[in-house]
């Protein structure tokens, strides 16, 4: 039912943000704003709250911290 495609977008949702961070410029990293935007471009609604949200359940450091040189 609706529940199940909700659950479902959301998988898809957070694998994107997990595509989007892997593929960052790690010199560069995309902060949560900016994952939001690559997001809304690609068509998905996707506040930025729900990017920190993705973030902190996957244990993803911020992006001042995912920084390397």
């Amino acid at each position: 039912g609706k529940a199940d495609g909700e659950v479902e977008s959301r998988r898809n949702v957070y694998r994107h943000i997990g595509e989007i961070i892997e593929n960052e410029d790690k010199r560069h990293p995309l902060s949560d704003s900016d994952i939001a935007r690559i997001l809304q471009e690609k068509g998905l609604n996707i506040a930025r709250r729900t990017v920190t949200k993705y973030r902190e359940q996957e244990r993803i450091p911020s992006s001042r911290l995912r920084r390397s040189y």
